[in-house]
């Protein structure tokens, strides 16, 4: 993989941090390296082509020492990031090839910070967003080494000169007294040319070519395109994080081959469908299973058994809203929830599913057709078996730990009052409601079957006429 071009793109450094080999990432790296230090090595030019003018503020003899030392790393780092990069051409040393180029680059930065007068602003950047930057594609545990080693190099160079020790400078300073009424910010013959409300165009010139303007402008240039540039990083970073987490939510909550949601998520989009339920709303749980499946993939083949799922998971999602939850439940089984929908209205969507089922044809090789049927088994979780249950389920609860229901405080936070008013629904009710409600579907699913298949049965009319009302749901 060329790393000697440059994609900026979201794709393109995607694959860099994520998918490129440990070689690639790290001569990428010594790549971007290799563009901050040009940029070092273009303010030396631009400073030497205006020596006449800022030869006062700066040591022009230190700055080709400073010169030489850029042009030699920046060689490094592009011999680094070719593509004869050592780093490829000796995987076996990589982890040596990656210490070393953190190890120049730290000690470059450092000479860099100390040289140019001690800079806040470039000892932020350079030390938080460079160590950002290599921690996204080389060896951690080696740019943690570095950064700790750089904080320490800084810091001893900041401190040298407390102790009688001068450090090389390329700023030429002047002491000057200013007044009171001056901006420790601005030196005295800049507050001259500021003194007026307005500024001339001589005042502008003479400002520019001030020690004041250049160093702060050196600064700004050596720390904010390097900002720029990390924050632009992560962002794509990011993006690319909230990318893998939808991928990964959407393979762990959908079913591959229907590409309806799995059982898992089902029951919990279910649960969290009962939490949510109103006083004077009810819920209708529908189970639906293919009839004769097996014989389809026993005469005809797995293949077309994988079409028929298909198909039907076609004529779910085509037929039902959004707000209804469509999981495939198992092999050849299907659970739909209908939240806030009454029974009559149910058996209206259930019979409507059944009738479009019965209406597919697959054909096998363009030769062979046939139909698909599937039998339904409903169950409507009304307000007053909803209400029964929660009851029921108050009073086994008080029985197995009445000790337990004395001892609660008479006053709770604020903030546990609104948890659990928030739950409340979902607390009124057996934590294993959702099974519950499934099996008493599958019960009327079997009593379909039992029929004679491709109808729909439901369970709270065989409950009423076996006159145990909602017994089955809620006793221990």
């Amino acid at each position: 993989m060329a790393v000697y071009k440059f994609y900026l793109g979201h794709r393109e450094l995607s694959k860099a941090v994520f998918e490129w080999e440990a070689a690639d990432r790290t001569a990428l790296l010594a790549a971007f390296m290799a563009m901050e230090v040009f940029s070092h090595w273009l303010w030396c030019l631009f400073v030497w082509y205006h020596r006449d003018t800022y030869g006062a503020y700066v040591d022009i003899n230190l700055l080709y020492s400073l010169w030489i030392s850029v042009t030699m790393v920046g060689v490094f780092l592009l011999w680094v990031s070719s593509r004869f990069s050592p780093v490829r051409s000796a995987r076996s040393n990589l982890n040596i090839w990656q210490a070393l180029l953190i190890t120049v680059y730290s000690v470059y930065i450092t000479f860099v910070v100390a040289i140019l007068g001690h800079s806040s602003l470039v000892t932020g950047v350079s030390l938080v967003g460079g160590a950002m930057l290599c921690m996204m594609l080389i060896n951690r545990k080696y740019v943690w080494r570095a950064f700790i080693g750089q904080i320490i190099a800084i810091l001893a160079v900041s401190l040298l000169p407390y102790f009688g020790i001068t450090i090389p400078n390329l700023r030429q300073l002047t002491a000057t007294t200013l007044p009171s009424t001056i901006h420790s910010y601005m030196t005295h013959s800049d507050m001259i040319i500021m003194k007026n409300e307005a500024l001339t165009w001589e005042g502008l010139n003479h400002l520019r070519q001030s020690s004041n303007i250049l160093w702060r402008s050196t600064h700004i240039y050596m720390s904010l395109p390097k900002a720029i540039f990390i924050i632009y990083m992560f962002r794509i970073l990011l993006v690319s994080l909230d990318d893998s987490r939808r991928e990964t939510l959407q393979h762990a909550n959908q079913d591959e081959l229907t590409q309806l949601k799995n059982r898992r998520y089902g029951l919990k989009k279910m649960k969290y469908a009962l939490s949510q339920v109103q006083e004077d709303q009810d819920l209708s749980v529908i189970l639906l299973d293919l009839d004769w499946f097996k014989d389809i993939n026993d005469n005809y083949g797995h293949d077309v058994g994988d079409q028929v799922l298909i198909k039907v998971s076609q004529t779910l999602s085509q037929s039902l809203s959004d707000e209804t939850v469509i999981s495939r439940y198992g092999g050849e089984e299907f659970l739909i929830v209908l939240p806030h929908t009454k029974h009559d209205s149910a058996m209206v969507i259930a019979e409507h599913l059944r009738s479009s089922i019965a209406e597919q044809v697959i054909t096998v090789e363009g030769m062979i057709d046939f139909s698909i049927t599937a039998s339904f088994g409903l169950y409507t979780l009304t307000q007053n078996e909803r209400d029964c249950i929660a009851q029921k389920y108050k009073t086994i609860l008080q029985k197995r730990s009445p000790i337990q229901s004395k001892s609660q405080p008479f006053i709770k936070p604020i903030a546990s009052q609104q948890a659990e008013s928030q739950m409340a629904s979902a607390q009124e009710l057996p934590s294993d409601i959702c099974q519950r409600l499934i099996t008493t579907a599958d019960k009327a699913l079997y009593e379909a079957k039992h029929r004679g298949r491709n109808q729909v049965v439901s369970a709270n009319e065989m409950m009423a006429a076996e006159t145990t009302g909602a017994q089955s749901l809620y006793n221990s």
